[in-house]
Formats: C-alpha cells, structure tokens, sequence
C-alpha cells in the first residue's frame, strides 16, 4: 500500500475470461477510489488506468461508474499508451479498446525484472478462432495472430542469457500456431480431424506450424526445459507429440482441456470433439509419450447440464487421472454465443455442490497418479524455500508438480562432488517419499544438470 500512495499512475491488468476476475478489479477500484478522493491537493492528481479484456468488454461502465477511472486501454492498445497518458494529463477520459487483426507485439521484449528469476512466460500468438460457445476470449482478444517466429526464439535467447531455466509457451490455442511471415511452407503436417475432430473456422494454409517452433526453441539451450499451454484437443499432430518424446528439455506434461465428460454438453460448448474422440486422443498421447503427466480444464453447470451430464464429467475424470486439474463453475459471460442462444439455468448452488464433487474426485484420481511416483527419483529445478517451512526447498519436477525436500548440503556431480546447497535455477534429483494430490515430497540427492540427469536418475 506504501508504494500505492507513491504513485502519481496505477494501470490494473484485467482479464474477463471469469466473472471472479472482474469482481476481483471492481473491488480493487473501490479501494483505489478512498486512495484517490485522499490525495493532497498538492501533489499530482491520482491517474488510474486499466488495461486489457475488462477494458475492451466493460469499456462504458467502467468509465461512467463513479467517474474514478481516467484511462482505458484494450488488449490491443498497448503502444498507445503513451499518448492516452497524455490525454489524461489534460484532464480528460482517454480509452482505445480497438482490436487489431494483426497486432501481435513480436518487436517489443518483455523486461526479466527480477534476477533471481528461474521461469518465464513467452506469449507465441494472440486471440482465438475457436468461439466455443462460452468463451469470451474471440470478443475480447480478437481473431487469431501469431507472432513470426525469428522474434520469439530472439526472446527466448535472451531469457537463456539471463540465466531463465524454463520457458513456457503461452497462446490460446498453441498447436494452432502458423507463422506466415516466412516464406517457407509446410502443409504436410496432421492434425486430429480425421480422428473425430472437427473445427468452427476455415482452417489457414502454409506457414511455419507449432512443431517447427518447438523444435527451433528446444535448441536454443539444451539446460531449459520448455513447456506449452493451452492446446485445443482438436489440434495436436504427432509431429509434437514425437518431439516431446524425443527431446529431454521439453517437458513429458500435456495441458489437454476436456470442460466436460458429456456429449451433450460438449456439443453445446461448440467443442468440436465427441468424448470418445478424446479418450482415444489421450490414449495416443500415453502411447508415444510413456509416463506422460496429463492436466485439464473443466467446466461445470453449464447451460442445460443435468445430473447425468454432471456425473459423465465425474467418470471421465476417472477414467483419466489426470495429474493436475483447473475446475471452475461456469459463469455466462456477454457476447459469447452461449448469452445470445443458451439459458444459464443451472442453479448456483447447483453449480457449487457439482463443482465441490469434482474436486473431491480429481483429487482422489490425482493422489493415485502421483503416488507412482514414490521410490522413483526426479529431476526438479529449483525455485526457493517452501512456503511452510523455512527448513525446506520447492521446486517442479517434468510434470510440472511441486516437489518439497529438506535444504541440505548434497553432492555437486558436476563439480568433482564438492558439497553445496542448493540455490534457485539450480537443477537437483530428489528421491521422492511421498505424494498427494499437489505435492511430492522426498529428500535431495544431488545437484546436476539436465544432461546429466538420466545418468545419476535411478529408481
């Protein structure tokens, strides 16, 4: 709160995907609003700005609720932020919520702003064509973009500079990803829709596809490990799946969103994949990439889901397993195809008990999958001392799980075994003792390097 009464301009970055994500900022504005009506008349009026999707959809009532927000910006509008600033000073409202059919901010590199820094997010595209029937992020983000791919291994080469030990890949619908700003082309490459996967759009031609991404980045520096979120179940060709299993600094994870177990319901999500479609999309993936850890999203009490829809989502996660999960209640969100066409008559409460019910299923089917992983050895990177206990450090092993071990003197292998402890950036093996639903334990054996892993990494 100190550094607040210090600023002369506070920018809130917002999303919209979520109703609890804008309840989040309107709350932060009430408190912003004592922080502005306070300031002394001597010093520089208070600005407050707030940018991205809440900024695009909201634009009108954010600007006219209590006339405490000076500056709009949409998730498009970045570069005019200097200029919208300007206006401000003048004393006026300034808003730009266009979007742009091609805005992709390939030429300006994010700053690492904290050295210590073990992981980083690398945005590859923008916007989404899929309109799923409950999703916003087509109305708030635009039509699909990727960046050229030269200025995203330009980036990723600076993160590996900079001493960043994991990049993850961040875009709507990654496997989707298509640079054409090259020249060179490449039509060759599957996809799932002849597996019983279809798509709402007029799929592009040519350019450079995801699998030629991942390979170039996993070169870059063979001691990153590189993940990837989200790709949409419908677009995922074995070339990635063969280069997962191939490279040893991409990551043996997989983000595969289901929202529901339910035919039905998957139909009116607009989806494009039946649930038949999907179990045999995740056997495949088991069966190219061995010991593969599985995430997922899901929604529940979507419009029109009854009992039954709500407990095929409980078997699916059953039958699954999945290693990690992100289950939200669903909110309807204007402009989305579902306000316009669908009715949101499934009852809060409703929502919340099927909503409890899935967690406590997820985290049973969870626990199974990670306790495999007990009496095995792991390779973590190291990200600093647990929350809980300063005696202890975290770290995430290749499933992206949190792994708790105790801060010990261990064994550098690459150092003529000279005693050290373990620092953040640091990759260790950890011999792991136990397991739940969102944690390993186990005790430090080492420190090494990634290369070296598969050397010292005995079950």
């Amino acid at each position: 709160m100190v550094f607040l009464k210090m600023a002369d301009v506070i920018l809130l970055v917002t999303c919209s995907i979520r109703e609890k994500a804008e309840q989040t900022i309107w709350n932060r504005l009430r408190q912003l609003k004592a922080l502005k009506t306070k300031r002394p008349r001597s010093r520089v009026p208070l600005r407050i700005g707030i940018l991205g999707c809440m900024a695009e959809r909201l634009k009108g009532e954010i600007l006219n609720r209590e006339k405490m927000v000076d500056l709009l910006a949409g998730p498009d509008a970045y570069r005019d932020l200097p200029r919208l600033l300007a206006v401000v000073e003048s004393g006026q409202q300034a808003a730009n919520v266009l979007l742009s059919l091609d805005e992709t901010y390939a030429d300006i590199m994010p700053v690492q702003t904290s050295p210590s820094a073990t992981s980083a997010f690398v945005s590859i595209m923008r916007g989404c064509d899929n309109m799923c029937s409950y999703c916003i992020v087509p109305f708030t983000r635009g039509r699909e973009r990727s960046r050229p791919v030269a200025s995203i291994l330009d980036e990723v080469r600076k993160l590996s500079e900079q001493g960043v030990k994991e990049v993850t890949l961040l875009g709507q619908n990654v496997n989707s990803f298509r640079d054409n700003s090259e020249v060179q082309f490449n039509n060759a490459v599957s996809t799932n829709l002849s597996r019983g996967f279809t798509t709402n759009y007029k799929t592009k031609q040519g350019g450079l596809r995801f699998s030629h991404l991942l390979d170039q980045v996993s070169r870059i520096d063979p001691e990153m490990r590189i993940r990837f979120t989200s790709p949409h179940p419908k677009d995922f060709p074995d070339e990635v799946l063969q280069l997962i299993q191939e490279r040893h600094n991409i990551c043996k994870q997989i983000h595969l969103p289901a929202q529901s177990g339910s035919n039905r319901v998957l139909d009116a999500m607009r989806r494009g994949y039946s649930r038949e479609a999907y179990v045999a999309l995740v056997h495949h993936i088991r069966d190219c990439i061995p010991g593969v850890s599985l995430s997922s999203d899901f929604i529940t009490g979507f419009c029109g889901e009854t009992e039954d829809d709500h407990l095929q989502t409980v078997s699916l996660l059953r039958e699954v397993q999945y290693n990690t999960g992100f289950l939200f209640a669903y909110s309807m969100r204007q402009k989305t195809r579902a306000y316009h066409r669908l009715k949101d008559d499934v009852p809060e409460e409703v929502k919340l008990r099927r909503l409890e019910e899935l967690i406590t299923v997820f985290r049973e089917e969870a626990s199974k999958a990670n306790e495999t992983s007990v009496g095995h050895t792991q390779l973590v990177l190291v990200e600093g001392f647990s929350k809980r206990s300063s005696t202890d450090l975290c770290g995430r092993n290749d499933a992206n799980l949190k792994v708790v071990f105790p801060d010990a003197e261990v064994e550098d292998v690459t150092n003529s075994g000279q005693k050290v402890r373990a620092q953040p950036g640091d990759y260790v093996l950890v011999k792991i003792t136990s397991a739940s639903s969102q944690t390993l334990k186990g005790h430090v054996l080492c420190r090494t390097t990634m290369k070296d892993s598969s050397v010292y990494c005995l079950t």
